[in-house]
């Protein structure tokens, strides 16, 4: 098997980068051990032992990144696109609905919630953008997925955040031999088509380049809440196979773009160099009347080079300048290794840890009854534990040594306590998460805005860190926007499912007569960066849905909004849809009564302008029928009116009662009961 220097480039880059973080690995490993509450090693578990200390944990910190997981991703962000030039705003109006077809695709909500748990609790979390082969019977997708941190490798003379100036990124994965047959099928055997016997295939030939390292390093701590930590389950006897390494390096690289200019009518296209090429050569005619002139422009794009041992399996351009694999830093160090959360929080949740010993050991200290005995008074000690558990044993003492008596237990001092309570506080004070957002009610105040005005002011720490995940968000926005058009070149309907179950379509590649395409994204498919994606500052946080209730209800009482605004805003009702479509059927019901009772003043009027006209007896006869008839109208409409103004009443009357009843409940929870 010949080498390939570009495999061999491909792995000692990765060496040397993995070297390079390798401090990093071993603290976030502790990080992770105390996330999963592994917080005791054995020396320091045999230690405890030996003081008759417990070694259980009293857990602050997972509880606290969960809870910072949940503030963070309360809601899916919601993007705006805009146009850089003076472009077709309907497009970036059409763009947002691809970008969300993309995050459902994605299941963008589950993908976020594990970078953010790994960028609290190892200081990075990464997210991966790229195209789903598979998926749409084959013609693909564009999706994204959170990537393990420690599979990622950037340059160490990177200092950019979030590593644009890296000289490249290795995204590492080990697989099994069937893995990798099954991923790249050109590795394992094949027949011959003549002969019919078996090729071996390559997956043999590398064989001697199985991967022996882990990408995860080993746990410091044991194991305490019997489950596996990554670095036991490799350990494990079905896992005890060959190993495959594949490294895919990502990098930029100028590549050659052609603007060409339609002289006549000035219009520009902007093609690859392998389009530029079948262009010449079907318009060599044009080109030599100057009817068309070219333009070579050079353009960053990220090249993607991944190999097995020291074979390459494929090369590919991405139709993007930015890398695909794009970091969340937590706590930032002027390097590729930021530190977590969690590492800020060890020290203290070490103390507690402590504490909550000492308060345990202490309680089964107190709790076991001990009784003095003068020294002589008793023959045999031994004999004495043994009869003290039978509750109807006689003890004889001899009391002229002195009388037995209890000593009274020593309560901890109350200090203690509120250490323990303040090392509690500390943790939380790390995430920036106050006591109300663990949903503790004796930590709210009276009134519902004093509660909103505490958690607004305790949010402004998740907030700030929001701000940065907000930016790797948009990079990723960038990032799925340009791959999108790359790959969504054929005709498609992107599929939007929203909220109130409604579905919206945009088509792309679509043309008629008319309007041409819909969403023309083959035609732009070279030009990045003609829109802004950026998402909603703070649209991923959680909102008070009594706290906008309130909002809408003074708007309804100032008149600026009607009371369906106010019906959708309501959290305790339910059938909403079933609500409003019964008071537009009462409407409707009430339009019609009005109306005939317009009809009958209609008549009404028509029977005295027929009075006055009268002068003949003719004419009374026909007052007369006319009367008639009009009583018989009237009649009719009076007896139709009782029963639908009856029918009405009794549900207009049912519909006031319910909607003041459920009034008085919002208002009276919305004044008095806060939002956690």
């Amino acid at each position: 098997m010949e080498q390939d220097p570009r495999a061999l480039q491909n792995d000692d880059l990765y060496r040397q980068w993995r070297d390079s973080r390798s401090d990093w690995d071993t603290e976030a490993r502790k990080d992770i051990d105390f996330y999963l509450g592994n917080h005791f090693s054995q020396e320091e578990s045999d230690d405890l032992a030996s003081r008759n200390q417990a070694d259980i944990p009293m857990d602050r910190v997972s509880a606290a990144i969960e809870k910072f997981k949940a503030v963070l991703t309360s809601r899916p962000p919601a993007f705006t696109i805009t146009p850089r030039e003076d472009s077709d705003v309907q497009v970036a109006t059409l763009w947002r609905t691809v970008m969300g077809y993309v995050w459902q695709k994605s299941d963008g909500d589950w993908q976020m919630k594990q970078a953010i748990q790994d960028y609290a609790t190892t200081g990075m979390g990464y997210l991966y953008a790229y195209i789903d082969r598979e998926s749409d019977f084959g013609r693909g997708d564009v999706k994204f997925t959170y990537v393990d941190p420690f599979r990622v490798y950037a340059s160490p003379s990177s200092r950019d955040r979030w590593f644009s100036d890296s000289d490249g990124i290795i995204l590492s994965t080990i697989l099994t031999g069937e893995q990798a047959v099954n991923l790249y099928p050109e590795l394992g055997d094949k027949v011959d088509p003549v002969t019919g016997e078996e090729i071996p295939g390559l997956i043999k030939d590398i064989s001697g380049f199985t991967y022996d390292e882990e990408d995860y390093p080993s746990s410091q701590n044991k194991n305490s809440m019997s489950v596996f930590t990554p670095a036991e389950v490799k350990d494990k006897d079905y896992y005890q196979v060959k190993k495959y390494q594949v490294l895919e390096r990502f990098y930029k690289i100028k590549v050659p773009y052609y603007r060409i200019i339609d002289m006549k009518s000035q219009e520009e296209s902007i093609l690859s160099q392998e389009e530029y090429a079948q262009f010449v050569s079907e318009n060599s005619e044009a080109f030599d009347i100057g009817a068309f002139t070219a333009i070579e422009v050079l353009q960053t794009r990220v090249k993607v080079c991944a190999s097995m041992g020291e074979v390459v399996l494929y090369e590919q351009i991405l139709n993007t300048d930015e890398y695909p694999i794009i970091p969340l830093p937590n706590i930032w160090t002027g390097t590729p290794y930021p530190k977590s959360d969690v590492s800020r929080a060890r020290p203290m949740q070490r103390l507690l840890n402590k504490l909550w010993s000492l308060a345990l050991s202490h309680a089964q200290a107190s709790a076991g009854l001990k009784l003095l005995v003068p020294l002589g008074s008793v023959e045999d000690v031994n004999q004495l534990e043994k009869d003290w558990a039978n509750p109807n044993a006689v003890i004889e003492v001899d009391s002229s040594q002195g009388e037995p008596h209890y000593p009274a237990p020593q309560p901890l001092a109350g200090e203690f306590y509120r250490l323990i309570q303040q090392s509690e506080f500390y943790i939380d004070f790390i995430f920036g998460l106050p006591e109300m957002m663990h949903g503790f009610a004796e930590k709210a105040p009276e009134t519902m805005r004093a509660t909103e005005r505490m958690i607004a002011l305790g949010s402004e720490r998740p907030k700030s860190k929001l701000r940065d995940i907000e930016f790797s968000i948009n990079k990723l926005g960038k990032v799925l926007y340009n791959l999108s058009k790359g790959h969504y070149t054929y005709k498609k309907i992107f599929r939007l499912a929203q909220p109130n179950n409604n579905i919206t379509e945009v088509m792309a590649n679509f043309y008629t007569d008319v309007s041409g395409a819909v969403l023309d994204l083959k035609k732009e498919k070279h030009a990045l960066d003609q829109h802004d994606i950026r998402i909603e500052p703070g649209s991923t946080m959680p909102s008070s849905k009594y706290a906008e209730l309130a909002v809408y209800l003074e708007a309804f009482q100032m008149g600026i909004v009607d009371r369906y605004e106010v019906l959708k805003k309501n959290p305790e009702l339910f059938d909403k849809e079933g609500i409003m479509r019964r008071t537009e059927e009462k409407q409707l019901l009430q339009q019609q009564v009005q109306a005939m009772q317009d009809q009958i003043k209609n008549l009404q009027g028509d029977l005295q302008t027929a009075q006055r006209e009268s002068v003949s007896d003719r004419k009374r006869v026909e007052v007369e029928k006319f009367k008639s008839r009009l009583s018989e109208v009237s009649s009719e409409s009076k007896a139709d009116r009782r029963v639908q103004r009856s029918k009405l009443e009794n549900e207009v009357k049912l519909e006031v009662e319910k909607l003041a009843s459920n009034l008085k409940d919002v208002q009276r929870k919305v004044s008095s009961t806060p939002e956690a």
